[in-house]
């Protein structure tokens, strides 16, 4: 069979099975994996479950019985490269549930979308990948190389039961290219995705009753002017390397932008008393062309002249990415345009993803998949065609990757 008839069938294929698909989201949203807890037990059971439904050889790989991992392989005929799909089982919270216009952790089929916690991160990329590993099974006699599907656990909270494991444990599925089902959002790809900069900002100041605090002189204020000062980072706009050259920052240039934000503060324990301590725990997320060090070394520099303010570094990574003109890039952009004719935008992804962890390998990565948006949220959502859509995708660039 050519390789057109073969993408074709399998086109075919998936689109006869669309209610097989949607029935298999559906089963992905009401195993609830959020994160915390991060346990995804009843996801990997599914995603077993479908697998070896399919006759896809599928294993379990655990640091514990809480966050299971799931890989299944699928061998072609005759050597070639190895592609490994990667998605992740655990999802954030659902923020204010009384704000959903659907269940939070059952399917909604309405308007073309597919609606439920995780559709949009990432349980439609998920889903999808499982049934293009279905397909390329069904066609393996056909084909060269190795296809792996990774589905993971504790990725949203950057643990260390999932991908990290698994890359630990069984250094061959390190593989030779890497697809991520962590969409950028607007059915974009991704070639690149920010780094990461957690700091924790302390600043002491004295004790005392609330009725003698003094302007400035409070270990909140002092925090809290500092903050103000730090608030000008969002601003900032960094300058591409030139390998990137042609990626898009996506809507209004958010992928070429340094954001700073304050997710936590703590100070105190009583009103009618001055806190001692004051603490903010920052996230900071760093476009290509700007690097941890550089930033927290600017952040240092302001906070130079007041000994009172102490700061520690939790978690740090540069940027990453891909040259949009690489073999991955170009393959992969190819076959979401044969499928929906037109190619994708490639884009600096805003969140982290697992991909990193590959291309701190050296192994090629790419983030594409059916998020709707810049991310997920209240009445998270996949369009249910675009689900569709990437099984096709998958697939087509597994094989023309696999086979070469």
């Amino acid at each position: 069979m050519s390789r057109t008839s073969l993408f074709e069938t399998i086109d075919r294929e998936i689109d006869a099975e669309r209610e097989t698909l949607i029935e298999l989201c559906a089963g992905l949203v009401d195993a609830v994996s959020v994160n915390p807890p991060g346990r995804t037990a009843e996801m990997a059971a599914a995603v077993k479950a479908y697998l070896d439904g399919r006759g896809v050889s599928a294993e379990i790989v655990a640091a514990d019985a809480e966050a299971p991992n799931v890989i299944g392989g699928v061998d072609g005929a005759k050597p070639g490269r190895h592609v490994v799909f990667n998605a992740h089982m655990d999802t954030m919270e659902p923020g204010d549930a009384s704000a959903w216009s659907v269940p939070v952790f059952e399917l909604t089929r309405r308007d073309s979308r597919l609606y439920g916690l995780g559709m949009g991160n990432m349980k439609g990329a998920l889903a999808a990948m499982c049934a293009a590993t279905a397909a390329i099974h069904r066609h393996a006699q056909g084909l060269a190389g190795r296809l792996t599907l990774t589905a993971v656990s504790d990725e949203v909270m950057f643990g260390k039961r999932g991908t990290v494991l698994l890359l630990r444990e069984r250094p061959d599925l390190a593989g030779d290219f890497l697809i991520s089902g962590e969409g950028p959002g607007f059915m974009d790809m991704a070639v690149a995705e920010k780094g990461l900069l957690w700091l924790d900002i302390e600043v002491r100041g004295p004790a005392g009753h609330s009725s003698r605090s003094f302007s400035g002189k409070t270990a909140v204020m002092r925090l809290a002017a500092f903050l103000s000062k730090l608030d000008v980072f969002n601003d900032i706009y960094a300058v591409l390397p030139p390998e990137l050259a042609g990626v898009s920052g996506g809507l209004d240039n958010l992928g070429f932008r340094l954001s700073l934000n304050a997710g936590s503060l703590s100070a105190g324990t009583v009103r009618s008393q001055i806190a001692t301590r004051a603490i903010a725990k920052l996230d900071i997320r760093l476009p290509p062309g700007l690097s941890a060090d550089e930033i927290e070394g600017r952040i240092r520099a302001i906070a130079a002249d007041d000994p009172d303010i102490r700061i520690e570094r939790v978690k740090a990574w540069d940027a990453n990415w891909d040259a949009p003109t690489s073999e991955l890039a170009v393959t992969m952009s190819a076959a979401a345009e044969a499928v929906r004719r037109q190619a994708p935008q490639p884009v600096v992804r805003l969140p982290g993803s697992d991909a990193r962890k590959w291309r701190s390998l050296g192994i090629p990565a790419i983030c594409y998949g059916p998020q709707p948006t810049l991310s997920s949220g209240i009445d998270d959502y996949a369009e249910e065609q675009d689900v569709i859509d990437s099984a096709k995708i998958y697939a087509r660039a597994a094989i023309g990757l696999m086979n070469g």
